[in-house]
């Protein structure tokens, strides 16, 4: 944090800033769009992509920016960057192409549309800021294949557990601990809430019944869970997570042994766990005399240690993650290879041949992280890629989803780059 405070003072001071641009005007790009525009020193948002341009507007009106421009080009958007105006447009692929853009935030939560956008940016060499867990869970190590290739950061965010995870796994680790289980603290979840029980609770908290779905039945705790998984090479002990209900995030240290989890590192969750919100990560180590001084700061008598962070902010923290991108080439979270952990498709109720899956926070099916070995054994449908199936045949309510079971809608993008992870990491277990 201070070393990219003081990165970013500098580009002020030389008049230089971080230039990144937006896709996404809903509720929390516009916490985004505030937090850029009133608070960041040396980084400016240039651009906002939105399907409704009064909403791309609206984000620029709740920070200050009364009239930004409107543009329909390159060209007029490559103009109104040099002359220091804020744009907005209908068309994320012209943040894409436009030079004087360091980074484009992909704020979307869709998985076949930001596909394009990600790997549009890829090709004209921009860093991506995903704060899209959906995409990133579903096919983010082919993704991070292409960036690697272009020379560019792709990046999950910090703000969102996963980063806020990752940044404590990545401490935990360097001042000597082997870190063995990390996660999120949950405070509920039910696989078969719908929209319609989740819509009043949306309305309070201004955003849409789907997003609101999403968090209580589970399916985001999963894709978050299982981009950590990916970036850690954790995994889990058994399909959905043990979520242990616990009255403080410190009791987990009562659920596992040091033997368990040295065997296999794992991702989970704490549920009802004080301080509410939040990531944790178990770290381990033996050695004696580390453990006295363990024992005097208070945090137990090992080995087995835990860290945690009591809150996630996510559109306040997201500029820190575009800034170590830009100016570190340091991704907050990424994946390190080969997919560890997927998100499975469940039916949310019984369903009949025929039917139309409706997807991430829909009324028709939940999603729930597999171990990824597992997911290819038995052809899973991994979540993200759920919405517009249609059913083949009857399907019992919490059964899980197989390729054989639905026909995909046709010409995605987003199916074409998950059979290309498939098979590319496929090769790559095959070659090592």
């Amino acid at each position: 944090m201070h070393i990219v405070d003081t990165a970013l003072a500098k580009r002020h001071q030389s008049g230089n800033p971080v230039r990144v641009a937006l896709v996404g005007a809903g509720y929390m790009g516009r916490g985004i769009a505030l937090q850029i525009v009133t608070c960041m020193t040396g980084m400016k948002l240039v651009a906002i992509a939105n399907r409704t341009r009064a909403e791309a507007a609206r984000a620029y009106r709740e920070a200050g920016i009364a009239a930004p421009r409107d543009v329909e080009t390159v060209a007029q958007l490559q103009d109104a960057i040099r002359q220091g105006q804020f744009a907005i447009t209908d068309n994320p692929l012209l943040l894409c192409e436009a030079e004087g853009i360091d980074a484009v935030i992909e704020a979307t939560g869709e998985v076949e549309f930001a596909s394009k956008i990600v790997m549009h940016a890829i090709k004209n060499h921009k860093h991506i800021i995903l704060m899209d867990a959906e995409l990133d869970a579903t096919i983010g190590p082919i993704l991070k294949v292409y960036a690697d290739r272009a020379g560019v950061v792709i990046t999950n965010t910090d703000g969102d557990e996963p980063g806020v995870a990752m940044n404590l796994f990545r401490f935990v680790k360097t001042i000597g601990y082997q870190p063995v289980l990390a996660g999120n603290i949950k405070g509920f979840i039910d696989p078969y809430r719908t929209p319609a029980t989740q819509q009043a609770f949306a309305a309070k908290v201004n955003q849409k019944p789907k997003m609101i779905t999403s968090f209580a039945d589970g399916t985001k705790l999963a894709m978050e869970t299982t981009l950590l998984a990916n970036a850690t090479g954790l995994q889990v002990g058994k399909r959905g997570m043990y979520g242990h209900r616990c009255a403080h995030v410190k009791d987990l240290l009562t659920f596992f042994s040091a033997d368990q989890l040295l065997e296999r590192g794992l991702v989970d969750y704490a549920l009802g766990a004080e301080p509410g919100t939040g990531a944790f990560v178990v770290g381990y180590n033996e050695q004696p005399i580390l453990q006295q001084y363990m024992s005097y700061f208070k945090m137990g008598d090992g080995p087995l240690y835990l860290f945690y962070t009591p809150y996630h902010l996510p559109h306040l923290q997201l500029a820190l993650t575009a800034a170590r991108a830009v100016l570190f080439h340091d991704p907050t979270i990424a994946p390190l290879g080969a997919p560890v952990c997927d998100v499975i498709t469940l039916a949310k109720r019984d369903l009949r041949a025929g039917e139309i899956l409706d997807g991430i926070g829909g009324f028709t099916c939940y999603g729930t992280i597999e171990n990824s070995r597992v997911c290819r054994a038995d052809n899973l449908l991994p979540m993200g890629l759920s919405e517009g199936c249609r059913v083949k045949n009857d399907l019992a309510r919490d059964q899980a989803i197989t390729y054989a079971d639905v026909s995909l809608p046709a010409g995605r993008l987003a199916d074409q780059l998950r059979a290309e992870q498939d098979a590319y990491f496929a090769n790559v277990v095959k070659s090592s």
